[in-house]
């Protein structure tokens, strides 16, 4: 069992933490939502109960959007778009192994599936990690706006306004703040470690440049 917990320890150390957190999230939320509800003279909701509300669901689809549109985006903006000096990005002055065409390497000992088949399959595999965080970002997306909506309407319902669709929710300046105020907050972050990493550093991680190395150089990690 040891090789598998030193090969997968990233992975499962940061799973494991998620998990912690979102443990925490949903405590943390509950005493949230019964201490609103006790103001408000409504009857408090058994934790089981709270996992199923708007409320819940609301904040941990905002949060997960914005975590998966930052790194689609970055992921797509770094496949053309340079920082030079930056641990980041690619070397502007040089040709990367990333942008070598994989139809030449389908001949290569063990090259994935999709690479020796060529054609559609190699087309969707050559940008799925991409593909793959865009429907996590949607999924996420919708999650947030049928959390929101419940709890919107929640508090229309409270204050003796009418509830509305979750289109109408989608369209309203309220869902909008919710995203944007964390999208802002994820590039802010991309931008600062793509322009710290030129000059700063930490020994032993690969998302920075070797300690050593001059500042002008690019993504040699």
């Amino acid at each position: 069992m040891k090789p598998f917990f030193r090969n997968n320890g990233l992975s499962i150390t940061l799973i494991g933490i998620f998990l912690l957190l979102w443990l925490g999230q949903s405590l943390a939320g509950h005493a949230v939502d019964n201490e609103d509800r006790k103001e408000h003279d409504k009857p408090q909701q058994s934790y089981v109960q709270y996992l199923s509300s708007g409320h819940f669901w609301q904040a941990t689809f905002e949060n997960w959007e914005s975590e998966f549109l930052q790194m689609a985006g970055y992921i797509i903006l770094t496949t053309f778009l340079y920082q030079k000096g930056s641990a980041e990005s690619k070397d502007p002055d040089k040709h990367e192994e990333t942008d070598d065409e994989p139809e030449a390497h389908k001949d290569d000992p063990d090259v994935p599936g999709p690479v020796k088949t060529g054609g559609w399959q190699l087309m969707i595999y050559r940008n799925s990690l991409s593909i793959a965080l865009l429907g996590l970002f949607f999924f996420s997306f919708a999650g947030h706006a049928l959390g929101g909506a419940i709890q919107y309407n929640a508090e229309q319902i409270e204050h003796g306004q009418k509830a509305i669709s979750t289109w109408e929710f989608v369209k309203s300046s309220e869902f909008w703040f919710e995203s944007m105020q964390n999208w802002q907050s994820e590039f802010l972050a991309v931008f600062a470690i793509v322009v710290l990493s030129i000059r700063l550093r930490q020994h032993g991680s690969p998302e920075s440049k070797p300690v050593h190395a001059p500042h002008s150089e690019t993504g040699e990690r």
